[in-house]
């Protein structure tokens, strides 16, 4: 497996989760098995000890050298030895051969008849350990007398007895540890299946992945209108769908890119031949004017390059969403009117008039440079393109901005060229690269403000802006 790949981290993360949870659930396990089998071997401990006390008692009553029932351990099922030491008040004592090798702590002074259970160690091996106090009755035929688990019938005369009983429990722990050992081996077993299956089982889902990836690795220049197609798989069709956007928005920057350059290159080629013809007819051919009219006449041309450049720059960032609007409060009526005021020498160039009407004009919460980046191009072109002694008409209420000038030189067939980038009726006209209208209605759309330019059958200009989705107070 690759460091860092996709299936390792799966893998890993596969196997952390499964040896928490068979881990976890093998030591809960393991906890409750020993639990209950550690209740059921005290409950058979317990059991055999009674039975012990009875067959103590039935040894007392057969001759020790007749060896009947000897040796107890084989009594009770297996082969592990057994020890006891039986102890009734005014009886004597009576062990097992050999003796309990060791003794608890509590016995004899502590006992009663609560079964008290404990594990010792005798020389390396385990013994499981009882104690407990009865009331053995007293056999009129026996002189040991402990009768321990017959009922004690009313009137019978009793005695107090206590009885330790051990025995080796070897084979006991040693079902444990296989119970132990079963347990840890079962979950790493299916750690290491998991460790083998699982990253093979991941590149074999991750099939369709590697195929969308060779997909992409032939998406590049060469074919750049081609998409992803729809995989089909839940999981994959969004990145598909994503990946897809992605392309349609470098598609559109290379668009704008490619648009922004030939515009550059269109509007300033002209500009700069003639700035080149300029300074070379006076190199050659001196024309005798002052070096103040020529540097002058250069600052005027470098002065519109310089103007056509910004111009295609804020349309292009207008166009790609990288000028977003910062509303703020705006009395629209003073500040049309300051607009107007601004476009005051082009106005007395042009020997218009205007007919500025904002009584109803409302307060907007709008960008004022963007809104000025609108209507200032409405204005300036009113005034470029009017003839000479029309009336402008300027007005603004509160469903949006109206201005209307003369356009004796436009037709029906110009209006759908009225916003494109560098499209002038007049190509005479100095100073406009035809950019205007374009840039005026990229800040509209950006505004979300709609801007309808129309021509009246008298050859009125009507450009009306509106309000729309703008709050107006």
């Amino acid at each position: 497996m690759k460091r860092g790949a996709l299936s390792t981290s799966i893998t890993l993360l596969v196997l952390i989760t499964s040896l928490l949870l068979l881990g976890g659930g093998s030591l809960l396990m393991d906890a409750r098995i020993d639990s209950r089998l550690e209740e059921r071997y005290r409950e058979t401990l317990l059991a055999q000890a009674r039975a012990a006390a009875t067959v103590i008692e039935l040894e007392s009553e057969v001759p020790q050298a007749h060896g009947l029932l000897r040796p107890l351990g084989e009594l009770f099922g297996g082969h592990g030895r057994i020890y006891y030491e039986l102890r009734c008040k005014s009886q004597p004592i009576v062990r097992s051969y050999p003796a309990p090798p060791l003794i608890p702590g509590d016995w004899p002074d502590n006992v009663s008849t609560e079964p008290k259970f404990s594990e010792l160690m005798h020389e390396g091996r385990p013994l499981g350990s009882v104690i407990f106090a009865f009331q053995g009755a007293i056999n009129e035929s026996s002189t040991l007398s402990a009768r321990p688990f017959v009922p004690v019938r009313a009137g019978d005369a009793t005695h107090d007895c206590q009885l330790l009983f051990q025995q080796d429990r070897r084979q006991f722990d040693d079902l444990l540890l296989d119970i132990d050992w079963i347990l840890v081996i079962s979950p790493l077993l299916a750690l290491f299946i998991a460790f083998i299956a699982v990253p093979l089982i991941i590149r074999r889902g991750m099939r369709p992945m590697a195929q969308l990836v060779q997909s992409m690795d032939r998406i590049g220049p060469s074919a750049p209108g081609q998409r992803l197609a729809p995989t089909g798989l839940s999981e994959l069709d969004p990145l598909v769908v994503r990946f897809n956007q992605v392309l349609e928005r470098m598609d559109d920057g290379l668009a704008r890119e490619r648009q922004f350059a030939s515009g550059l290159a269109h509007e300033t080629r002209t500009r700069l031949a003639e700035l080149r013809t300029l300074t070379e007819v006076e190199l050659r051919y001196p024309t005798g004017r002052s070096m103040h009219q020529l540097l002058s006449e250069i600052g005027v041309i470098s002065g519109e390059l310089e103007a056509t450049v910004t111009a295609l720059l804020m349309l292009t960032r207008l166009q790609a969403g990288m000028d977003l609007p910062q509303p703020q409060r705006l009395d629209l009526a003073e500040w049309l009117e300051r607009l107007v005021q601004r476009h005051r020498v082009q106005r007395d160039g042009a020997s218009v008039v205007y007919d500025l009407q904002v009584a109803d004009a409302p307060v907007l919460h709008t960008d004022p440079a963007l809104l000025e980046l609108v209507i200032g191009n409405l204005i300036g072109n009113a005034f470029a393109y009017a003839p000479k002694g029309d009336r402008v008409l300027l007005r603004a209420d509160r469903m949006g901005f109206h201005i209307e000038n003369a356009a004796p030189n436009l037709n029906g067939g110009d209006m759908p060229h009225l916003g494109q980038r560098f499209w002038r009726k007049q190509t005479e006209q100095g100073g406009h690269a035809g950019l205007g209208l374009a840039l005026a209605m990229a800040a509209a759309q950006v505004l979300g403000m709609p801007l309808e330019l129309s021509l009246s059958p008298e050859h009125r200009l009507h450009a009306n802006l509106a309000w729309h989705g703008t709050r107006v107070h």
